[in-house]
């Protein structure tokens, strides 16, 4: 991240991008996830999860917090408090419900003038917001990301730092249809992790056994599931549901080889 923003100067690059990497080292999986890419081990059909994602709702106590101990990050203009719609004028010396860095729960406060500033974190699920401008809060890169028509930065919020989990490749004996799978928000949006095992689970087997593609093939069958199929009201995928309308990157790398390591 520090290289990134050292030579996006010379080489003239802005924006930046989320990052989810597995190494392999003395028989475990070092999985690293910085951003809303996610990670899953399907073992015996079973789901293993490799990682979190990182997103103002995810981390709205992490930020709530940063914004709570330098308020100047907000430029005067937002408010760290979270409440359960935006407050209005009208309301200020009602009551109204809040949540602060410390709580997990609802507490009721006084509205002030302070608290119709707009809030740091806004909008729920996919539509949440940090300062109503960004929806992943880990990552590489955004170092001149602003908040729109303003000079507040948004990259303080933005850690670089990934959440790591292990998996001892040695503790188990793979099968061949036993993988791991690493994709980016395209595909996690419009199919729970079980949905992706059960279609990798029932893709391997039909497959022949011989053929070195099969784990290409069962990431292109995860590609098209998720993106769906034409029709008069868009893409669709099963049951009717839309179809993702952002990038889809897959892998599915076999855990098998991990067997004859030592």
């Amino acid at each position: 991240d520090l290289q990134i923003e050292r030579e996006r100067t010379v080489y003239n690059i802005s924006g930046g991008c989320t990052a989810l990497v597995v190494m392999y080292l003395l028989g475990k999986l070092y999985v690293a996830n910085a951003g809303d890419s996610r990670a899953i081990i399907i073992r015996n059909g079973e789901v293993i999860p490799m990682s979190s994602e990182f997103t103002p709702e995810t981390e709205r106590q992490r930020l709530q917090y940063l914004a709570y101990m330098q308020p100047h990050l907000l430029g005067n203009e937002f408010t760290h408090l979270e409440f359960p719609r935006r407050v209005q004028r009208k309301e200020v010396g009602k009551k109204m419900l809040y949540r602060d860095f410390n709580m997990t729960g609802w507490a009721y406060k006084t509205i002030e003038e302070d608290d119709l500033k707009f809030p740091l974190i806004y909008g729920e699920g996919k539509k949440a917001r940090v300062m109503a401008t960004i929806g992943v809060t880990r990552g590489l890169g955004d170092h001149d990301l602003k908040v729109h028509d303003s000079n507040i930065y948004i990259k303080p919020f933005l850690s670089s730092s990934p959440e790591v989990r292990v998996y001892d490749l040695l503790q188990y004996e793979h099968g061949p249809d036993d993988v791991l799978i690493l994709a980016t928000d395209g595909l996690w949006d419009v199919l729970l992790n079980e949905e992706v095992a059960e279609a990798v689970t029932n893709f391997l087997p039909n497959c022949d056994p011989d053929d070195p593609h099969r784990y290409t093939l069962a990431a292109q069958d995860l590609v098209m599931r998720a993106r769906g199929v034409l029709k008069d009201r868009g893409w669709r995928i099963s049951n009717d549901r839309l179809g993702s309308g952002d990038d889809i990157s897959v892998y599915v790398i076999p855990l098998i080889h991990g067997n004859k390591q030592s």
